[in-house]
């Protein structure tokens, strides 16, 4: 699409320099030449002329929109998963999007260790999505590149090893004791069911402040705090760049940016509202780091620590951290409560572990260990079953940044790649027959607790793999694990009468209910 304006822009000028010589077709010279072009390119180049015309596709594509209409239709997910088992393929098939253009979907082990293990810098996230990034963030972890990323990650490390992992356990066990004692006043109070993405998203949140800030935000008690609201605005009014960038449609974004068109606009007044807030609290934290520089342990410290960062820099991280660290949990707790709603044996099941197991989510004064947790076998079954059979972010775009090869394929600079743990995650050829159901037990045969039976390590890819892979894994599989145990053993959940709902996919970079998940919260003996 960019090739097409500057191949039209130089039209014009080669129809103005030739009206001016006297040149008497300058007029329709001007006109054919990018007509010319958008049907070679359109038309002619894919089916003909591209690298990629002998790759398998899905059928059924229809002009103009092609495999971007099913794509759209269902979200940024359940497609890829359908055309990881109806098209044969060898490890990467060819899709096309509006206008013919061509993306390449990647299926196979191999092709994903390539891109994110063996070539990993040879690709790079779009510029695009990476620009709103940028400006909403920061330049953070989530979208450094090349040596940059490198220092980040390395200075970075220490504040997600197990060691410092598992000293938070005690706090992600407090703040769920915390939000169930008032879901339960919400239910109580109501009488209605209670939104669980929502009860999800403001303990996460409040979680990530604490370990990530040494700051309490109260989200869970306090709904219509700031942070909160702005939160809330932001997630729940996802910039379409997302979207139409997955679907092939190309903008001037950063001129749309400094022209502060909404609804960009009012994204970056919450995002400097947030910013604002960081700010101080790292000047806070400066102070906090010279009286005892020992005693604090959160993210926010150990950025400021290490010496790799200024100032600013660490507020981008961050921003980052605060965004990225509480949505992709919270979406993942909503999920658990929307298999456990259908699965109510499961439920059973799940619970009478943690109850014989744990201590009285009633308690005020209980606490748990990293070992507590870790020893409850059906539990991680249930929460690595729910990453592997919903992950949050279904869907991961790389482009090339340089001509190179996947499984001997050549890939010209600029290539477009999706990468989706939704499709890997349910491939039948790398979990089995009954890779599309959800069925725990995978998790609980001999030998099988780290891998559910799968034949390839990258058949698991929801925090994806390598030097890019997601450096809050084991913080998000932590918390996951401690909210779905405290939720659990406080609450039976269960569809409200004659209500039991669907998926309703929202969103493009997380995916969660649009209806965010009503369900009846009833209080368990416990």
């Amino acid at each position: 699409m960019a090739n097409l304006l500057y191949v039209t822009a130089l039209s014009i000028v080669a129809a103005y320099v030739a009206a001016r010589s006297g040149f008497p077709y300058a007029a329709l010279i001007g006109f054919l030449l990018p007509v010319g072009y958008v049907i070679y390119l359109v038309f002619i180049y894919p089916f003909y002329f591209s690298p990629f015309r002998n790759l398998p596709e899905p059928k059924g594509a229809k002009f103009p929109w092609a495999h971007a209409a099913e794509i759209l239709e269902g979200r940024n997910g359940p497609a890829y998963r359908k055309w990881m088992t109806t098209v044969p393929n060898e490890g990467i098939i060819r899709l096309r999007v509006l206008f013919n253009q061509e993306r390449l979907f990647l299926t196979s082990p191999e092709a994903m260790k390539e891109v994110l293990v063996q070539k990993t810098y040879e690709f790079a996230k779009p510029s695009q999505p990476s620009f709103l990034f940028r400006q909403l963030l920061g330049n953070g972890i989530l979208v450094a590149e090349g040596g940059e990323h490198k220092e980040q990650r390395k200075a970075l490390l220490p504040a997600f090893s197990f060691r410092h992992i598992k000293e938070l356990y005690p706090l992600f066990w407090n703040k769920a004791r915390e939000s169930t004692e008032e879901i339960a006043k919400a239910s109580k109070a109501s009488g209605e069911p209670q939104k669980a993405y929502e009860w999800a998203s403001r303990t996460t949140l409040d979680i990530i402040g604490q370990s990530g800030l040494g700051y309490d935000f109260n989200a869970t008690s306090n709904p219509d705090g700031k942070i909160v609201q702005n939160y809330r605005l932001i997630f729940d009014n996802e910039p379409p760049n997302f979207k139409w960038t997955i679907v092939g449609i190309w903008a001037p974004l950063e001129l749309i940016w400094y022209l502060r068109i909404p609804p960009l606009k009012y994204g970056k007044m919450i995002a400097d509202s947030i910013r604002s807030f960081l700010t101080k609290r790292v000047q806070e934290k400066r102070v906090m780091l010279e009286k005892d520089a020992a005693s604090q342990i959160d993210i926010m410290s150990i950025a400021m620590k290490s010496g790799q960062f200024t100032d600013a820099q660490v507020v981008d991280q961050m921003m980052t951290f605060l965004a990225a660290g509480h949505e992709t949990t919270a979406s993942a707790l909503t999920w658990a409560i929307y298999q456990l709603c259908n699965y109510p044996d499961i439920q059973t099941r799940l619970r009478e572990e943690v109850l014989s197991s744990l201590p009285s989510i009633r308690d005020p004064n209980s606490t748990i260990t990293a070992t507590q947790i870790e020893s409850l076998p059906y539990l991680n079954a249930v929460c690595n079953e729910i990453l592997r059979f919903i992950p949050s972010v279904p869907t991961t775009v790389r482009d090339a940044l340089v001509d190179t090869t996947i499984q001997g394929q050549f890939i010209p600079k600029g290539t477009r790649l999706f990468l989706s743990p939704w499709a890997m995650n349910t491939s039948p050829t790398l979990w089995g027959p009954d890779a599309q159901d959800f069925n725990p037990d995978r998790w609980m045969a001999l030998g099988m607790s780290n891998s559910g039976g799968s034949k390839n390590n990258f058949a698991f890819l929801t925090f994806l793999h390598g030097p890019r892979s997601c450096i809050g894994k084991d913080f998000a599989k932590a918390e996951f694990l401690v909210l779905l145990a405290a939720w659990v053993a406080r609450f039976r959940v269960r569809w409200p009468e004659g209500q039991a709902l669907g998926m309703d996919i929202h969103g493009w970079v997380t995916v969660r209910p649009e209806h965010k998940m009503p369900v009846v919260f009833e209080e368990v003996q416990c």
